[in-house]
Order: structure tokens, then C-alpha cells, then sequence
């Protein structure tokens, strides 16, 4: 689904994609603040369309542009057992702690937060664990 948001002019081009971490505390006063504030904190988005209209920004230099986006898959490694193609599950943070793990990134990921909903698009391969729980990478939306 396509959704109109605004984004920083210098990185309003298509195919260009960002993490919604959430409101901004500086856009508490912006008059487009609602156009923004409807994406899905921690959701991938890809810009696939620009508008002609622009806005001038406390945060952008440049301004923001008006944009059409969509939602895309990331990457993610949850636990075996909750991993059902299809299904919708309640993200869960693990109990590791080992920052050093080449998937600590994908386990831990930015912007999503504890039992935040997400669809899981794809189950793909099985994955090393350092705390030898039974994990997959997945695609989650």
C-alpha cells in the first residue's frame, strides 16, 4: 500500500529507503506533522514517488518534499518456534547481551520495540545462535 508522508529534500528520490523511528519532539509545532506521524514506528519504508510540493523543516536544511512511499520487508532473526510464514507475531527482544555476534543487529533491531506486532513475510535459514537458542532469519513487515 502507498502512503503520502514528507521526508528531507536531499533524500527524496525514488528507490531511497529509511526506518520510521518514531515522532520527532521538534515536530510538535509543524503544520504537516500528521503526514508523518501515521507511518508504523520501526517499519522499513522505500520512497517510490515524489510530489511537487515542499514545506519548510526546523530538521531539513532544505526542507521536506512530500513523498509517496510503501512499506518493505526487513531483515530480522527471531526464534524458531513463533517462525510461521504468514503469520503475525509479537516481537519479542532476546535475553542476549553478546554485542559482538554477527547477528546481534538483526536480533535486536532498531526502531521495533517489545511485542510490537509485525508480519512475517518470509522464513529463511536456520541461524547460529551464541546463547544456542534455536533461531531463523526472517523477512518482517
Amino acid at each position: 500500500m502507498v502512503m503520502l508522508t514528507v521526508i528531507g529534500k536531499k533524500m527524496a528520490t525514488p528507490g531511497f529507503e529509511f526506518i520510521f523511528f518514531g515522532p520527532n519532539s521538534d515536530c510538535k509545532e509543524c503544520k504537516v506533522k500528521n503526514i508523518c506521524f501515521h507511518l508504523e514506528k520501526g517499519t522499513k519504508y522505500r520512497v517510490v514517488g515524489t510530489r511537487n510540493v515542499t514545506h519548510k523543516c526546523p530538521i531539513h536544511e532544505d526542507g521536506v518534499v512530500v513523498v509517496q512511499v510503501e512499506a518493505v520487508p526487513r531483515k530480522g532473526v527471531i526464534l524458531k518456534k513463533i517462525a510461521i510464514e504468514g503469520s503475525t507475531i509479537a516481537y519479542e527482544i532476546p535475553k542476549c547481551r553478546h554485542r559482538g555476534c554477527q547477528h546481534y543487529e538483526l536480533c535486536f533491531l532498531s526502531g521495533v520495540e517489545p511485542g510490537q506486532k509485525k508480519k512475517l513475510v518470509k522464513v529463511m535459514d536456520k541461524t547460529e545462535c551464541i546463547i544456542g537458542q534455536s533461531r531463523v532469519a526472517v523477512m518482517l513487515q
